[in-house]
């Protein structure tokens, strides 16, 4: 079984703005499936797509599956057959050996920046970059999904 170890955790964004960054990539992203125990997600970059199935979050660690899609049937699939959908930009920063994947959100979500890291077992030891806040593993509301329907601009 594939399993996402992931957490989650709020920017600051004085820090961000400062920090030396590399180029950043648009995502747009939709659910054709989004339901506490399972989502359906399609994602397209600017040269790749991909299909994801997700299960529930136990801790900081849940079941996924991801498939690369061709482009044009991700966007026919996202225009066609998504319930909900956000766009935003992120940017891969290396911290210390570790891969740290910031999303900077756009349209409704504008204002909200999470980075989440990756890792190989819940209790890894790994250095927290300065530009980071505070942790959110395991708050709903920052799932791309939830945000996709509860958008940072309403709460």
């Amino acid at each position: 079984m594939a399993l996402e170890i992931e957490r989650k955790y709020l920017v600051h964004h004085e820090q961000w703005d400062s920090f030396n960054k590399p180029m950043g990539q648009l995502y747009r992203q939709g659910y054709i499936l989004k339901d506490p125990n399972k989502t359906i997600r399609v994602r397209v970059t600017d040269t790749n797509a991909y299909l994801t199935i997700k299960g529930a979050s136990v801790g900081a660690t849940r079941t996924e599956f991801e498939y690369e899609i061709p482009k044009e049937e991700a966007i026919e699939l996202l225009d066609n057959f998504a319930v909900s959908e956000l766009s935003k930009i992120r940017y891969k920063i290396l911290h210390t050996e570790k891969l740290w994947e910031v999303d900077v959100f756009l349209g409704a979500n504008e204002g909200l920046i999470v980075a989440e890291i990756e890792l190989l077992h819940e209790d890894e030891a790994f250095e927290i970059p300065g530009w980071i806040s505070v942790e959110v593993t395991g708050d709903n509301k920052y799932y791309n999904s939830n945000l996709s329907v509860n958008p940072f601009k309403n709460w």
